[in-house]
């Protein structure tokens, strides 16, 4: 498994409202997806610069992973997500190699993409996404 380019920039944000203008307004980019991911207690919005977005994440819930994020470091980089494919067996590879796995199997995150968290632990303090398509 060999990631095929940078899929997306995860930025957590307090709210959505306060941080789309600057994206819109001062960068010239266009919000094209607001998502709620309920099971990740998270409301998204999405921009693309080239083949890479930037998600933009407001926590639903104080204690959702993004409302700890926020608390704990403030308003930031939350994670680098890489487009993979192999995701199911990449993880195992991964995993064999010494990765600690936040997520041990896929799952479903924002724009029907299947997902899995690498942990920061294990990756030098970045907060590595892998995600993978299904469709494609």
């Amino acid at each position: 498994m060999t990631p095929t380019h940078i899929e997306h920039i995860g930025i957590a944000v307090k709210n959505l409202e306060e941080v789309i203008p600057y994206y819109e307004n001062v960068l010239g980019l266009k919000c094209y997806n607001i998502e709620e991911v309920a099971d990740q207690k998270v409301k998204t919005a999405f921009f693309k610069v080239g083949q890479t977005k930037i998600e933009l994440l407001e926590s639903t819930d104080p204690e959702g992973p993004i409302g700890k994020f926020i608390e704990k470091k403030g308003e930031g980089i939350h994670h680098l997500a890489f487009a993979v494919n192999g995701l199911a067996e990449g993880l195992t590879a991964i995993e064999t190699k010494g990765v600690r796995l936040i997520d041990k199997a896929p799952r479903k995150g924002a724009e029907g993409l299947n997902i899995a968290f690498l942990h920061p632990k294990s990756t030098f303090g970045v907060l590595t996404e892998l995600c993978e398509d299904p469709n494609a």
